[in-house]
């Protein structure tokens, strides 16, 4: 067998054309990845075939045009744009004597190095151990004997079945963990429920900008990069819209093709935050070429984890890198806001794009004049908190006259209050 090398950043790349679209992947996407992950794309093999070759995905006589690629190369990975099988995995590093990563390994290894949160680093190591729970036995084949020799030979676990073992013990650590912040999270949903704080999600492919317009909207200087999965674990911020009132804004994970379903599923607590908020902004590359396919993309992962039914607009980002982008709103035949242009570098057309978010949430509101008694100070204070009140007066009698704008929830709670006065 081979020595599996301590690096791994000099890397050939391999693409395979299937006439399958369920199986088309982009080489321009691999190499973002492979560059995201850390490596050094040094030699790229490309090829054709009707459907994969069952032992080597890519059929022997490609194999050996890897092999001289990783001979000439000097190379010390080989990354695969397709999923491979863990046969497929273990045969290939067998013939190409040299570590070998589909596009799976490399995603899971690109959120590894991006978790920073405690939760992020959990879903990262679940989704990572599911997938080499299914790949123990590549490259290592003392894992497949029984331990033998004097005082050692009779019933017994062989190495293979130890290790499964203790994965598994270690993905029920994990999951169990998981559930625990994933309470915590249901706890702080609740409250924001109770404060009556709508949720607006961004979500989009990854390296649309989604971090660029959240850092655009809330001065919360995420970390963002042009790169493949900049930014990995959610972020909340209160956001104050145009008229007075306010929303959280949750900045997530960004989606791609074929994300693993091992992610998905690791995942799945953080998602909750895009399947339980009030409204998505679908943020697009809008000088992407593939930007229609990767719009669709967004769309299967959104119905993946049953968010498809939530509201959504789609901000179409990046217009300063098209010619002649200018900054506009959209709307349907009905009058209801469809796409938004804007460029969250620059910032046009970020102020539309929260006048936009500020007409959605009205439309769910009621406007009307609170008049409130001096005792009621307290009430006036907290309607000032949370941002409903778009005027004030006094009477002649010292009462407060508010104009307010709430959610009719409250309004209705609060006109049935006997001692206000509701107009």
């Amino acid at each position: 067998m081979f020595e599996r090398p301590t690096g791994g950043e000099r890397a050939v790349l391999v693409h395979l054309e299937l006439p399958a679209e369920a199986d088309q992947e982009d080489l321009e996407e691999l190499r973002l990845l492979a560059t995201s992950a850390g490596a050094k794309p040094v030699a790229e093999v490309i090829g054709s075939r009707h459907t994969p070759d069952a032992r080597l995905f890519i059929g022997s006589g490609k194999a050996d045009e890897v092999k001289a690629a990783v001979l000439r190369e000097e190379a010390d990975l080989v990354l695969f744009n397709h999923a491979l099988s863990p046969s497929q995995e273990r045969n290939l590093e067998r013939v190409l004597e040299c570590r070998v990563l589909d596009r799976t390994g490399l995603i899971l290894d690109i959120f590894a190095q991006r978790a920073r949160t405690h939760e992020g680093k959990l879903q990262v190591e679940l989704a990572q151990l599911r997938h080499l729970s299914t790949r123990l036995v590549r490259g290592w084949t003392h894992l497949e004997r029984q331990k033998g020799g004097i005082g050692l030979r009779g019933p017994g676990e062989t190495q293979l079945e130890t290790d499964r073992r203790l994965l598994g013990v270690r993905i029920k650590q994990l999951s169990r963990r998981l559930e625990k912040v994933r309470k915590q999270r249901e706890q702080g949903r609740r409250a924001r429920r109770k404060a009556d704080l709508p949720v607006v999600s961004l979500v989009g492919y990854t390296n649309a900008g989604k971090s660029t317009l959240f850092n655009r909207l809330t001065e919360a200087h995420v970390y963002a990069a042009d790169q493949l999965f900049a930014t990995l674990d959610p972020t909340l911020r209160r956001v104050d819209l145009p008229g007075g009132g306010g929303v959280v804004m949750a900045d997530t994970v960004g989606f791609i093709r074929h994300l693993p379903h091992d992610l998905v599923a690791a995942f799945r607590s953080t998602l909750t935050e895009t399947r339980e908020a009030d409204l998505l902004l679908h943020v697009i590359d809008a000088q992407d070429e593939n930007r229609d396919l990767n719009m669709a993309q967004v769309h299967a992962v959104l119905d993946e984890i049953d968010a498809d039914e939530v509201p959504q607009i789609e901000v179409f980002n990046k217009i300063d890198l098209i010619e002649g982008g200018e900054p506009r709103v959209e709307r349907d035949a009905e009058d209801h806001v469809r796409r938004v242009w804007i460029s969250a570098r620059d910032g046009r057309g970020v102020e539309s794009l929260l006048e936009v978010v500020s007409e959605y949430f009205r439309g769910r509101s009621v406007r009307g004049r609170l008049r409130l008694p001096p005792r009621d100070g307290r009430l006036r204070a907290q309607l000032f908190a949370a941002g409903a009140v778009l005027g004030e007066a006094l009477d002649e009698s010292g009462h407060w006259l508010l104009d307010v704008e709430l959610p009719r929830r409250d309004y209705e709670a609060l006109a049935a209050r006997e001692w206000l006065e509701m107009g």
